[in-house]
């Protein structure tokens, strides 16, 4: 596993709350022709999508059963880590949907690629709060991904030069983008409802009842 110092060095830092300074796509071009060709190879399973990329394979599990789809791990304990964490905070979120629907809920935990406890083990929590939370949808994904930016940060280490850190921005600059759309159908909302205030205003009524048309 290479280190990274030139590709690193020139990067702006990213917070949660910024617009993305270059796209996702840019940066993977740049990473590519910089990284090592093994570490070049992983960009392709880097997702916010968990089961996006990785091969799977059937197996079986005792005699009297049939055949499960088994997913492998690409190689990289990072992103392989990544993956069972966004995996156990989907599973998480759809027991406490069920917990509210009257059922029993028991919280799944993060296993890593070693099959051991990976941290940060908050999927949980955060699916709780989430869950739990009054607001708006809309502000549900956005504690998600703040959960999900947290994560990654713990995932990729405190070696900023080396690969793992390169994986990582590249997965934030994939959560900058999707703030970026959820502000654009935010702002498409409000505009929606200020142009229904508008065209439902008491000014409005009156000129409509003289038989004029609303401005």
């Amino acid at each position: 596993m290479g280190l990274y110092y030139y590709l690193m060095a020139q990067l702006p830092s990213l917070s949660h709350d910024q617009k993305p300074p270059m796209s996702s796509e840019a940066f993977k071009v740049l990473a590519t022709s910089l990284l090592d060709k093994k570490d070049a190879a992983m960009m392709k399973y880097l997702s916010l999508d968990f089961e996006a990329g990785i091969p799977v394979s059937d197996a079986e599990e005792v005699v009297s059963k049939p055949k499960v789809t088994v997913r492998k791990g690409c190689g990289c304990t990072f992103i392989d880590n990544w993956r069972e964490w966004e995996r156990t905070l989907r599973l998480n979120l759809a027991k406490h949907r069920e917990g509210n629907l009257h059922r029993s809920v028991v919280p799944v935990d993060v296993y890593g690629a070693a099959e051991t406890p990976v941290i940060p083990a908050d999927a949980y929590n955060t699916a709780a709060a989430v869950i739990t939370q009054e607001g708006s949808p809309l502000e549900g994904e956005i504690l998600l991904d703040k959960a999900r930016w947290n994560a990654i940060d713990t995932l990729a280490g405190n070696n900023y030069f080396d690969r793992n850190n390169v994986y990582a921005y590249y997965l934030k600059l994939l959560l900058l983008e999707r703030h970026q759309i959820f502000n654009v159908e935010k702002g498409f909302s409000e505009y929606k409802s200020l142009y229904a205030q508008i065209i439902n205003s008491p000014h409005n009524y009156e000129e409509n009842s003289q038989g004029e048309e609303p401005k």
